[in-house]
């Protein structure tokens, strides 16, 4: 990719922006990607063609000599054993331009990180009422004050006659 050209707003550019040879290796890796996760949402972050389905899925890119494949770190300390013979780094791997690509190991680590993905959307999922609950109950005890103390109490709480829960009873 040219560096003067402005960057891509969909993978279609980021795909036309190199050569005819390199723009076919990035069309085989995106469609084996949207083989093995048809639901995801493509984009581009960090200037890099995206894959997302809860989060980030895995990203992509193409340099002179290599093409990137960003898995994250999870992706890549799975499938340590068959990246092995490929160079990388932490959540990285470069698959070289002059050797066959691997775009059936692409397949594999996309659908553990799909796996992984919707694990984490659900784990989150189940947090956020752990991380609600104080306020519920908190909003539930202020109500228990109002209408048994009334006053007295939300005075000495620093709530003001104005807030609506502080607001006195209807009879």
């Amino acid at each position: 990719m040219r560096t003067d050209q402005p960057a891509p707003k969909n993978i279609d550019e980021y795909i036309a922006g190199f050569l005819p040879d390199v723009q076919e290796i990035l069309e085989k890796i995106r469609v084996t990607i949207r083989k093995a996760v048809p639901d995801a949402e493509e984009t581009i972050k960090y200037q890099m063609p995206t894959f997302t389905l809860k989060g980030n899925l895995v990203h992509f890119a193409a340099f002179q000599k290599h093409i990137g494949f960003y898995p994250t770190p999870t992706g890549t300390e799975k499938f340590q054993e068959e990246l092995s013979v490929y160079k990388g780094a932490k959540g990285s791997v470069r698959f070289p331009l002059d050797k066959p690509i691997p775009f059936d190991l692409i397949s594999k680590i996309v659908e553990f990180r799909v796996k992984e993905d919707l694990e984490r959307a659900e784990a989150r999922g189940k947090k956020k009422w752990r991380t609600r609950l104080p306020f519920v109950v908190l909003f539930a005890s202020t109500i228990a004050a109002r209408q048994r103390y009334e006053p007295d109490v939300l005075r000495f709480a620093g709530v003001s006659s104005e807030c609506p829960i502080a607001a006195p009873a209807s009879p």
